[in-house]
């Protein structure tokens, strides 16, 4: 429980705290450690010779609060998602859980305070949650708050700042891109509808945030990456990462945790007709190249995989899956484990700990930690890259025999030397639900994979 979490129905100012060194018109209280609850009436009470003025705020509870950023896929509304009519019905039981919407805006220098919110905190409605496409609450901000209400059944605070068609560049300080060696404001991507200049968002919609007590936050962004400074996404994100908790730690005078927990969506799929997209790039990059979170670049993370979430008939483009349920769900599992220290929760599907080659039978040995379900034989999800002559190329592995911990892959096609092995590395890597490894119990996806023999 973060201290001074607070949130109330129409706060028009931050509490802010103590005393500046400098005349401002910001001030700050920090209160002491609360218990989640309410609703509670906060005062203010100021006296200037012999008046008195006094500042009411009602209906204020005392929670976790999560920020929810990124572009569309986190943009997209309730009423764009599956089954719409009955989730946006389904509001009276969780007026404990308030949101607040940050407009649309950018802006050239860091703002100390947001230019204006499209919903101020709220109790969510019908309305609000279902206001129009792409405006107003974020369907899987709010459904990945109503999961956590659920398990924890105390007050959550969720806050949608996103913007659809942007690259990360706009979200990252420019701190945070020169450490990647970005050092030009650019505007060079085709994929975007969305502001593409460098920081313009952060200033605007993620920097004036930065004094309130935060819990975490959750990040669904990459598409418009995909083709600008693809191949810095691995530095870009743990950077925006290891930022952002700088600064709202400090901004918050300590009350947000500065490693404090910070969950995304590895992308989804795109029917696009091109073979290379720098989809399968941008899910890696997602993961510094690891495959998995937490990892040493990207502490105290957790992941929703959502490759296998893919939506050919959605009416926003198949870029814009309309299963958000899914994605929420699999972003609460990680804020269990990852965020609250919940023990013994799988929260990511099985990933190889150790691969073995057996040439002279052909075979290649995938040992998983997890137990793994073999959902269906797939002849094309695995890859070999084979290098003869000075030559490599990748071809498919035929998915051989398989146990609870074990599977084996034909590399019979290959006549010189096995280099590599990836997972799922195409845009379109499975039908909805229907890529060929899960996790038993709780039937998260295994994540793609590249890895690189040792000779």
């Amino acid at each position: 429980m973060a201290p001074g979490a607070v949130f109330g129905l129409l706060l028009p100012l931050l509490l802010w705290a103590g005393r500046s060194a400098v005349p401002s018109n910001t001030w700050m209280v920090i209160l002491d450690p609360m218990k989640p609850g309410g609703p509670f009436e906060v005062m203010a009470q100021q006296t200037l010779g012999t008046m008195n003025f006094t500042k009411r705020v009602h209906d204020v509870l005392f929670g976790d609060v999560w920020l929810c950023s990124g572009q569309s896929n986190m943009q997209m509304t309730v009423l764009q998602i599956f089954n719409a009519t009955q989730e946006l019905s389904n509001t009276a039981a969780y007026q404990s859980v308030r949101i607040l919407s940050v407009s649309l805006v950018q802006a050239e220098e860091e703002l100390e305070d947001l230019d204006e919110v499209d919903l101020q905190w709220s109790k969510p409605t019908s309305e609000s949650l279902g206001h129009g496409y792409f405006t107003y609450m974020s369907a899987v901000c709010w459904l990945y708050g109503r999961y956590l209400y659920d398990t924890l059944q105390y007050p959550i605070g969720l806050i949608s700042s996103s913007w659809g068609g942007t690259p990360i560049e706009a979200w990252s300080s420019g701190r945070s891109l020169e450490a990647c060696g970005i050092f030009k404001k650019g505007s060079v991507s085709d994929f975007g509808a969305g502001p593409q200049e460098h920081s313009v968002l952060w200033n605007a919609m993620i920097h004036p945030l930065c004094n309130m007590t935060l819990k975490g936050v959750v990040w669904y962004q990459g598409e418009a990456n995909k083709d600008y400074n693809r191949d810095l996404y691995n530095c870009t994100f743990p950077a925006l990462i290891e930022d952002w908790r700088q600064t709202f730690h400090h901004g918050s005078q300590g009350q947000t945790e500065c490693f404090f927990p910070f969950g995304f969506v590895q992308l989804s799929s795109f029917l696009t007709g091109y073979s290379d997209d720098g989809f399968p790039e941008i899910r890696w990059h997602q993961t510094a190249d690891f495959g998995f979170v937490p990892n040493p670049k990207m502490p105290n993370t957790f992941m929703a995989v959502a490759m296998d979430l893919c939506d050919r008939d959605s009416p926003f483009g198949s870029i814009h899956p309309r299963d958000k349920q899914t994605v929420a769900y699999r972003l609460h599992l990680g804020a269990r484990a990852v965020a609250y220290g919940e023990k013994n929760l799988t929260f990511q599907g099985p990933l190889p700990e150790k691969i073995q080659l057996f040439a002279h039978k052909g075979l290649l040995s995938l040992t998983y930690s997890q137990q793994i379900q073999v959902q269906r034989r797939d002849n094309k999800i695995f890859e070999i890259s084979c290098c003869s002559d000075h030559q490599c190329k990748w071809l498919p592995a035929p998915m051989n025999t398989f146990s609870t911990h074990n599977l084996t892959l034909d590399i019979n096609s290959c006549l010189g030397t096995v280099v590599a092995l990836r997972y799922a590395w195409t845009t379109w890597p499975c039908e909805y639900k229907q890529c060929p490894l899960y996790h038993p119990s709780s039937t998260l996806p295994a994540p793609p994979f590249i890895a690189f023999a040792t000779y």
